[in-house]
C-alpha cells in the first residue's frame, strides 16, 4: 500500500564520492586505459598463441593487464577507498617495473620473449616506469586538495 504525500520529502544524507577524473587525473585515466587495452591484447594473443615458449614473460603481460585494468577502473569509480587502492596498486606496478626491468637487463636470457615491464618498459616507450609514478603523484595530491 503506497504511503499518502506529506508533502514535506525527506533528504538522506548522500556520501559524495571525491571525483579523481579531473584536470590531469583525466589523462591519467586515458593513459592508463590504452595501457589496459595494450598489455590485454598484447597478452591474450601471447598466451593464445606461444604460451610455451616463454610462459613466465607471458603471465608477466598479463598480471600487468590486470594491474592497469584495475587501476583504471579505480580512478574512475573515485571515492576515498578507490583511491587508496589505486595508490597500493600503483605503488605494486612499480615495484613490478622496476622488478622485472632490472630483471630483464641483468639476465635477459630469463626472457625469451620481452614482457610489457621488460627493460622498464622500453618497449612502450618507457611509459610503464613513469606511469605509477604519475600516477601516485596525482593520486597524493588529489588527497591533499580534498582535504585543504
Amino acid at each position: 500500500m503506497a504511503e499518502p504525500a506529506t508533502g514535506a520529502q525527506e533528504t538522506k544524507p548522500t556520501k559524495q564520492r571525491t571525483r579523481l577524473v579531473k584536470g590531469p587525473g583525466l589523462l591519467l585515466v586515458w593513459l592508463y586505459g590504452v595501457m589496459s587495452v595494450g598489455a590485454v591484447s598484447r597478452s591474450v594473443y601471447e598466451i593464445a598463441t606461444d604460451f610455451d615458449t616463454a610462459p613466465l614473460a607471458h603471465t608477466l603481460s598479463a598480471v600487468a593487464a590486470a594491474v592497469y585494468a584495475f587501476i583504471t577502473y579505480t580512478l574512475v569509480r573515485g571515492g576515498e577507498t578507490a583511491r587508496r587502492a589505486a595508490l597500493v596498486c600503483c605503488a605494486a606496478e612499480l615495484a613490478g617495473v622496476l622488478i622485472v626491468g632490472t630483471w630483464t637487463v641483468v639476465e635477459p636470457s630469463a626472457f625469451p620473449d620481452s614482457t610489457v615491464w621488460s627493460e622498464y618498459g622500453r618497449g612502450y616507450l618507457f611509459i610503464p616506469v613513469l606511469l605509477p609514478i604519475t600516477g601516485m603523484l596525482w593520486l597524493r595530491r588529489s588527497r591533499r586538495s580534498e582535504t585543504a
